[in-house]
Parts: structure tokens; sequence; C-alpha cells
């Protein structure tokens, strides 16, 4: 087997269940900004099936097994992911195998191979740099692994600046806003993030950057709309973030919108904190939902449901304990509703046009309260994914729109 990162070679020394090889480091040319990439020593294991090796190359027969190695990442970023490979099969990359918590952190989602097929790829899945214990899950039938190749597309950037609200005043002051005038995204407040490697939650969209077809500023509103059988994607949309430009600790964030209508739609305004770099980051980091909505609970009338949740180290929905609350919005789809919390430094209260509808008050400690960091805003409109393609998806849609008329951020005075 070997290891590809930006197109240079590691020959790596594989055998069953014991290994030996000397660590490698890979420089980039002058021209590149990527930086240097470490590869550690492998090992292997066959959890089912039949595997065996050959010119340094797997060959795997039916059933089901893994390949286990250790990559260093020099820099931090959005990456792509290609198994090079041969036969007919199914792979996905599981990262962090020997996390705390045992969680499982799929990185790339399902990756299909058909006998013929371009090599499967998966762009912007998030590294850490440092070390990444990998797990390369195969099933399929008389498949050969050849290489393995991580290439970093874009650096993880810090947000350089924090807006700190003060919560002692009596009235609200506005701080930070985007009113969505103009005819462009405003990219000195918003990043666009990208790619198609699942997001976490199995989702079908890959999430392009700066294209207007899925992001675009028209009459003073904001519109996401995601697309069917697009750029040779099943599904293509746009997720925007604050993160690498602002970020905010407390305050009263609130934005104005309506939202898509059709079974296998999934969109939200929220907030991610700013700590968060890739999986193993998550829910450490906090995420505040403003506002969630899924297709199949919005009804032929209009009516729909809001969800507002907060994810905490020890309150999160993949352990299904998460503290969140709902409301039936009337007409959630063709009128506009105004979604906020109001976050202080012990509670996070949540409101949809002015009616208080949740409260999080449990702050004993980090695990049940990271939100004296700050949180960058996110904005994006899903397709599929473990809640909004809980339902399935409607075959006859094509096109799905997520509409904003601004983002707004406040303070007592």
């Amino acid at each position: 087997m070997k290891l590809i990162i930006r197109n240079q070679i590691i020959q790596v020394c594989l055998f069953l269940f014991v290994l030996g090889c000397a660590e490698s480091d890979v420089e980039h040319d002058s021209e590149s900004n990527h930086s240097k990439v470490s590869i550690n020593a492998i090992d292997y294991t066959a959890s089912e099936g039949e595997v065996s090796q050959s010119n340094g190359q797997i060959m795997h027969k039916d059933g089901k097994s893994w390949l286990a190695f250790d990559v260093m990442i020099k820099e931090a970023g959005r990456y792509k992911i290609e198994v090079d490979a041969k036969g007919e099969g199914v792979f996905w990359i599981e990262d962090y195998y020997d996390n705390k918590d045992g969680r499982t952190y799929d990185i790339t989602g399902k990756m299909s191979l058909s006998a013929g097929n371009e090599v499967p790829v998966k762009i912007g899945s998030p590294m850490n740099e440092g070390l990444h214990k990998i797990k390369l899950h195969v099933s399929g039938k008389n498949v050969t692994i050849n290489e393995l190749r991580f290439d970093l597309i874009k650096p993880h950037k810090n947000s350089p600046v924090t807006f700190t609200q003060a919560m002692d005043g009596k009235e609200w002051g506005l701080i930070w806003s985007d009113e969505f005038e103009g005819s462009e995204v405003d990219t000195t407040k918003w990043t666009y993030d990208i790619g198609n490697w699942g997001w976490g939650n199995s989702e079908l969209q890959y999430y392009t950057v700066g294209r207007k077809e899925n992001a675009r500023v028209e009459n003073g509103h904001l519109i996401i709309e995601a697309l069917k059988d697009d750029l040779d994607y099943p599904w293509t949309s746009a997720r925007l973030t604050t993160r690498g430009k602002e970020s905010f600790l407390y305050g009263k964030i609130e934005f104005r919108a309506k939202v898509p209508a059709e079974k296998g739609n999934w969109a939200a305004g929220w907030t991610l904190g700013d700590a968060y770099v890739d999986e193993l980051s998550w829910p450490y980091c906090g995420e505040i939902d403003i506002l969630e909505s899924v297709g199949y609970e919005v009804n032929e009338d209009g009516r729909g449901i809001a969800h507002v949740t907060v994810h905490t180290p020890a309150y999160y929905f993949k352990i299904n304990n998460q503290i969140s609350n709902t409301k039936e919005i009337k007409d959630i789809t063709n009128s506009f509703h105004t979604y906020s919390v109001e976050w202080t430094p012990s509670e996070i209260r949540g409101y949809v046009d002015g009616e208080l509808y949740y409260r999080y008050d449990k702050n004993a400690n980090e695990m049940e309260w990271p939100f004296d960091k700050p949180q960058n805003i996110v904005l994006n409109l899903a397709i599929g994914g473990g809640w909004g393609g809980a339902m399935g998806i409607d075959s006859t849609m094509t096109s799905q729109k997520f509409t904003i008329d601004y983002v707004r951020v406040y303070e007592l005075k």
C-alpha cells in the first residue's frame, strides 16, 4: 500500500497484525502554501472477511475489514481525501478511532467504487494538526487498495475578532449585523464552508464556494438554495459561517427567515464554538441551535416546527440526552419569522417572534457550560442526513430555498 500526500508518494511497509516502518516527512514544494505532513507506521487487522497483501497492495475479498494507520497532520484545515482502488466496494474513513468518548467519527461518508469508476473522492473533511489514528473501512468483493491520498485544500483560520457583548444593561443595542443589502454575499463577514464529506450527519449535499446558484443576495435577502443533480453531485447547497472573520461571546443573536417545505431538507441558523477545528472538537466547543427545521415536519398548509437546542459534552444528540424544545409555527415557509437566543454568562433563552419557549441554565462545570467561550454564526441548508432524511427525500423535489432577511447581534446597554 502507498499513502500519497499532495501527489508525493511514501512507500509504507505493511504486514498483517505486525509492522515496522520508519516515520517519514513529506515537505511540499516551495510554491505551495501547504505545510509538512508526516506518516507514522501503520498496522492492519481484518475484522471480518479475507485480506491478503501483494506487492504493497491490500487485496480485499468478501466481507468487511479495516485498515488502521497513523497520519501526522502538520496543518489544520479541510482536506480532499481519495482512495485509489480497484474492484467493487464501499469505503469510509473513521478518524480518532482511539478517542476517549467511544465515538465514531466518520469524516468521509460512503465512498463507492464500481469496476472502471474513477478514484472515490470526498471534499472538505476537517482535520486538526497532530496525530490522527485512522481506519479505512472496506466492504465489497475483490477490492484492491493501492493508495490513500490526503490533500489540504483550505487551511483552518481562527476568527481574528471577537465581539464580547455587555449583558448588564436594560436595553438591547445593535453591535453587529448583516442586512443583506447590495448584490453580493459580504465576504468580510462570511466564509463559505466547502465539500461533501457528510458533515458528521451523512448529509448528501456538496457545499459550494462563492456560487450564486447556491448562495446569493437578492432584494435584501440572503437566499441559500439546494439544487438536485447539480455539478455531478446528488445535491449542491451552501453553508456560510463567520468563522475566520468574527466570533461572538454573549448577547442576543437574532435572524429573520423563512424555511423550505419539502421532505428531505434541513435548514438551520445556529452557532458553533470558535474552538471547533475537526470532529474531535465537538461537542466540547459547544453549539447553540437557534433554529432548526426539517421539511417532513412542515404540513401542506405551511405549519411547521421550530427547534431550539444546545449541545455540550454533558448533553448532546449522539448520546440522546440533548436539551431542546419545539414550537409549532403558523406558515413557517411562506412568511418570515424572527428566531433568537439571549445568551448570558449563566443561561441561554430561545425565542420565536419574541415569545420565550426555551431555557438552558446548566452551568455547573465546563461539561455542561462551554458557553464562556466565543461562538461563530452559521447559516446552512442541508439535504438528507440522519435527521433531514429520516423520513426519506421527496423524489420530485429539485430545489429548496432557505431565505434570510437579516442576522443581528445585540448587547444590553
